[in-house]
């Protein structure tokens, strides 16, 4: 009997370090904005919930694709790095002061390519989705992860031709599921603060226009696409900035009432995504 208990131990523990080990290990990136920001002295804590951004490639144009820099999308300094990594820190900081989530104070980066990586980061945020282009097995990748339980943030792009290149891969993902409006009473807008009177929070390019939208982002939309329970697999925040008003959170010249509503609403999707 004590045999039996040392040896089912023994295979529990390898089970967990098996799991363990393939998850991909915590990797940064050149990103557009920002290099080179110090790790927090507890970056490499064991959590139980990670900011997880998706890499993705870029829109092609004229045969070429778009991405800053002249590299590799999977190198980073891509649309995909947008805010990065202070957003991610930004926001992991105030999730771990406003909620009980032990989270990690560092994001991680998911490619769709990595094996079955992103299974294992149940949460996932994609920013400029509006310049990103699937291929039909990181789309079919992203299906299986969605219906199997994870969730999808997607953020920070605006006006009619961007929803349009947003909607070209997501359309890959659920050619048969329809985008809708997110309606008010939905629980991930109450499932810790009730976010009945949401406005739209712009980007920092507001500092230097005045304006809350860009392009012809006029109106802020919240939509989604549910699965057949009826739990909201993909919520899309189109005609604003979510991520800015993460990374800004801490610049005395952008407006702290947009910073607020765009962590409360960072925090509900977060909750929902964990609970339902």
């Amino acid at each position: 009997m004590r045999l039996k208990l040392i040896l089912a131990a023994a295979a529990a523990t390898l089970m967990a370090l098996a799991v363990y080990a393939g998850r991909r290990p915590f990797r940064e990136y050149p990103g557009f904005e920002h290099e080179d920001v110090p790790l927090p002295a507890d970056a490499m804590e064991k959590t139980e919930w990670v900011f997880a951004r998706l890499m993705y490639p870029p829109i092609s144009w004229g045969g070429r694709r778009r991405f800053f820099g002249g590299g590799d999308w999977r190198q980073g300094f891509s649309f995909w790095t947008m805010d990065y990594p202070l957003s991610d820190r930004h926001f992991s900081r105030a999730l771990r002061r406003l909620t009980r989530i032990h989270t990690r104070s560092v994001e991680q980066p998911v490619n769709l390519d990595d094996g079955d990586d992103v299974f294992y980061w149940p949460w996932l945020y994609a920013v400029e989705a509006g310049h990103w282009d699937l291929s039909d097995a990181q789309a079919k990748k992203l299906r299986e992860y969605l219906l199997r339980g994870g969730f999808l943030m997607t953020d920070d792009f605006h006006g009619t031709q961007e929803w349009e290149i947003f909607t070209a891969s997501m359309r890959r993902v659920f050619p048969e599921r329809p985008i809708v409006e997110i309606e008010d009473r939905d629980s991930i807008f109450h499932v810790l603060y009730d976010l009945d009177d949401r406005y739209q929070v712009p980007g920092a390019q507001f500092l230097r226009s005045g304006r809350t939208y860009e392009y012809d982002g006029v109106t802020a939309r919240w939509r989604g696409i549910y699965d057949d329970q009826g739990r909201l697999m993909v919520a899309m925040c189109h005609n604003m900035d979510l991520g800015d008003s993460w990374e800004h959170a801490d610049n005395p010249r952008y407006p702290e009432k947009y910073s607020a509503l765009g962590i409360r609403i960072g925090v509900n999707y977060v909750i929902y995504a964990m609970t339902h």
